[in-house]
């Protein structure tokens, strides 16, 4: 395989190359569970056999779902599939590996070119999607930097993943966390990822133009909300090595995450290092059109398709298509509620304030629990006018913070809106006397203070009372 020439233009240069835990059941070459069983704990090197240990004589069997799994994510990246599942074996010597070689793809890889689209719509090239076995798992006792030995876990070894490798397209740490999260959202649609155990880690190469772009890897990045940190990081190490009149050396760096820091771990390998053979023991799979028209006609709707969705079929725009539809479980939520409650009024208040509400708590949806029950009995009760926003919106704010009853506790706490004509002309008139300073400068033409005589009436109301309403009451009397 030979390396592509590039000429780049940006001032930084990124390129990804994540590793994706499929959610199967058992590993990609032998029927070791990929997790431990619920209620169980995950005691180390109790998930193995002879063929995950490596032990002469075992023969790989190839999991049949881990590669439906595979040209799942390939369609949905618009890949061009590869006729023929070719596996090749990765030889290194680290203790991670015991059997010392990896089986990889390497000469045909599954899937080629396709893309992933970002949120501002640029489209990132990818060289690749190819299917390998994990290693294990290391366990430093005192940290990466200060042990003095390493344990190993082989219970990951063996376990399916996808990796896809993007082309250098990247141009600033933000974009490749756009990514992630963009590619973390396809895997969930397509159901071949587990958010709550499986893995996705990433490898990233970054140079930057004042180094004439000489890259350096960092390994092992979990997730997306790292990936952005570890990169700024290395971006300002490489422009201060540079200033203090050192060079940028070709190397590979581990990331460590809880002290903000990338620390040198060997000079880059070329691929040409680890002596890739084709797996003797694993014989070409053809991937015949049946087998990928069988695929096609399961797909899921993916992101795109439901932007188009809600677009057409419930009216809503562009902007909350896209935002509804960019988190899987933000649009399975609307799609629950729009069957009883409008559709323009479910995207306003689940797209603002639902997501208003987990950035405060710093949450994403997945992490709190809220029943559909609950966000339709809210809903509802603001589209029939029986609550105020402002109720509304502290409500949402408490079913963040764990699911209730939301009928009964508007009734218990006495949140219904203050709709009865004449309790509301009762305290607009009421605010009008005890104002009447405001009430002077509104009629010389200051506007600030009719909104001051409407807070008024608001506070008298305890919130409950509808802003519009009030404010059409008091037009007539002031």
């Amino acid at each position: 395989m030979t390396e592509k020439i590039y000429h780049f233009k940006t001032d930084v240069v990124i390129g990804l190359e994540i590793h994706i835990e499929l959610a199967t059941d058992s590993k990609l070459f032998c029927s070791c569970s990929t997790h431990a069983k619920p209620g169980e704990e995950d005691e180390p090197n109790t998930r193995t056999c002879p063929v995950c240990l490596g032990h002469p004589g075992s023969k790989p069997v190839l999991n049949k779902k881990a590669v439906d799994y595979a040209l799942r994510l390939c369609l949905a990246l618009g890949c061009r599939i590869a006729p023929e599942l070719i596996f090749s074996r990765k030889s290194y010597f680290y203790p991670d590996m015991s059997k010392n070689y990896q089986i990889t793809q390497y000469e045909i890889p599954l899937g080629e070119k396709g893309n992933i689209k970002l949120s501002d719509n640029t489209k990132i090239g990818l060289t690749r999607v190819h299917m390998e076995e994990d290693p294990a798992a290391l366990v430093h006792p005192a940290g990466m930097a200060n042990s003095s030995s390493v344990l190993v876990d082989y219970n990951r070894s063996g376990d399916p993943l996808c990796e896809v490798v993007t082309e250098p397209e990247l141009t600033s740490p933000e974009q490749a966390r756009d990514f992630m999260k963009q590619l973390i959202n396809i895997l969930r649609y397509l159901g071949i990822f587990d958010i709550n155990r499986c893995i996705i880690k990433a490898d990233a190469n970054v140079s930057i133009r004042e180094s004439n772009y000489q890259r350096v890897e960092m390994k092992n990045i979990t997730g997306f909300k790292d990936i952005e940190r570890a990169l700024k990081y290395e971006i300002q190490r490489q422009k201060k090595t540079l200033k203090d009149g050192n060079v940028i050396r070709k190397e590979t760096r581990a990331w460590n995450s809880q002290y903000g820091v990338t620390r040198s771990l060997r000079s880059k390998e070329t691929e040409a290092d680890y002596g890739y053979i084709i797996d003797p023991d694993l014989v070409p799979t053809e991937i015949t059109k049946e087998w990928v028209d069988e695929i096609k006609e399961n797909m899921p709707e993916l992101p795109d398709e439901k932007v188009k969705k809600f677009m057409h079929d419930f009216k809503l725009s562009i902007d909350d298509a896209k935002v509804i539809s960019a988190d899987k479980d933000m649009a399975e939520l609307f799609e629950k509620v729009v069957k009883d409650v409008d559709a323009v009024l479910a995207a306003k208040w689940i797209r603002r304030e639902l997501v208003r509400c987990l950035n405060y708590v710093k949450k994403e949806l997945c992490d709190v629990d809220i029943a559909t029950k609950e966000m339709n009995s809210l809903l509802k009760l603001i589209e029939s006018k029986k609550i105020t926003e402002t109720t509304g919106q502290k409500l949402m704010e408490k079913l963040v913070e764990g699911s209730f009853d939301v009928e009964k506790y508007v009734k218990k706490e006495g949140l219904e809106a203050v709709s009865d004509s004449g309790e509301l002309e009762k305290l607009c008139d009421e605010a009008i006397v005890e104002n009447e300073k405001a009430v002077a400068e509104y009629k010389e033409g200051n506007e600030k203070s009719f909104n001051f005589i409407v807070g008024a009436v608001m506070r008298k109301s305890k919130g409950k009372a509808d802003p519009k309403v009030v404010r059409e009451i008091l037009i007539g009397k002031v």
